[in-house]
């Protein structure tokens, strides 16, 4: 039911709402286990959506946009690769039109009941929850190069001035 895009941008989000400081886009990677070169597509749809804020530079990196409480797994969905629901008939029968049969009707139902499950769901929901594993992500992902840097710390005013809160979601 969901693309490979949208796992990824679900692991992506769920990474970055249990950070306080910006990832690089290698961090990201690491933690996710989305490849490196494919990130970017899915960093830009979440930013397009308002959901993700990226910046260049030395102390750059992505950060979720708005507070994870404030972020459904359907605003997830809908940024990368909207839900569908069955309105017509889709192999379009002219009997059929929008009085769906008996499979499609049963079909658009578990759509429906997916689509509210997700819009129920907040990332700081699933973050809460208690569980020896992380939401779609490695606990303790680290290299050489990224050793230390996945301990959550407060930002900085200066970094709070350089990643403001995008605008809200549009629902």
């Amino acid at each position: 039911m969901l693309s490979q895009t949208t796992e990824y941008a679900l692991r992506v989000v769920a990474h970055l709402a249990t950070l306080d400081k910006p990832a690089t886009t290698h961090q990201i990677a690491l933690a996710t286990q989305v490849p490196e070169g494919y990130l970017a597509k899915v960093l830009q749809g979440l930013s397009r959506a308002g959901l993700v804020a990226s910046q260049r530079g030395l102390h750059g990196g992505s950060v979720l946009a708005l507070p994870p409480d404030q972020v459904t797994l359907y605003d997830v969905v809908q940024a990368i690769d909207p839900i569908q629901r069955i309105t017509v008939c889709p192999l379009r029968l002219k009997t059929h039109g929008t009085r769906l049969c008996a499979v499609h009707r049963r079909l658009d139902a578990a759509i429906g009941a997916a689509e509210a499950v997700f819009k129920e769901s907040t990332l700081a929901d699933m973050l809460a929850e208690q569980s020896i594993s992380k939401p779609l992500c490695e606990s303790d992902v680290t290299d050489d190069k990224t050793a230390g840097k996945f301990r959550p710390v407060k930002l900085t005013v200066r970094q709070k001035a350089a990643f403001p809160r995008q605008r809200g979601r549009g629902k």
